[in-house]
């Protein structure tokens, strides 16, 4: 039984599991993203049970990313790894350098690009982890982008919680 403030329990064994997961840093990328970025499937919502997804997004030098933006289930969290990463709190761009860290919750507005001309890269959280591997393979697949009709965009941008501001 946790103390007070902590959610409930979930395991309920009494000896403990060998249940972790170990990914290497230099284990290659889940998903290449256009401009010569990438995309580290760090724990997925399937894998963490729903509890969170995390992910290494690595970005080119030209300019990506995403405009502003809200959800209206899930959070989102950035930490600036490397290089200089253009984040909107809601009101204004930023630029995040190395340990800079942004918690977005439900329906704040945010975005994020890299307009510095070199790679960069960030770590990207989401609670609860909702399954946004499909959302970053459709935005990486030209062939799959340029088959959707506007309505298809509208129905797939409600499906992965996205509003467009």
């Amino acid at each position: 039984m946790s103390g007070p403030g902590y959610p409930p329990d979930r395991y309920t064994g009494s000896a403990g599991e060998v249940t972790a997961a170990l990914r290497r840093a230099d284990a290659p990328a889940d998903l290449a993203l256009g401009s010569g970025g990438a995309a580290h499937y760090l724990a997925t919502g399937a894998t963490t049970g729903g509890a969170f997804g995390l992910y290494r997004w690595e970005m080119g030098p030209a300019a990506t990313g995403p405009g502003p933006h809200f959800h209206r289930g899930i959070t989102e969290s950035f930490y600036v790894l490397d290089g200089t990463v253009r984040l909107y709190d809601g009101e204004r761009w930023i630029d995040g350098k190395a340990g800079d860290f942004l918690h977005v919750p439900e329906g704040g507005v945010h975005g994020f690009r890299n307009e510095s001309g070199e790679p960069a890269s960030m770590l990207l959280l989401f609670t609860p982890g909702a399954p946004r591997e499909e959302y970053f393979e459709t935005l990486a697949d030209a062939a799959r982008r340029d088959a959707m009709t506007p309505e298809d965009w509208t129905e797939f941008f409600l499906r992965h919680d996205t509003f467009w501001v």
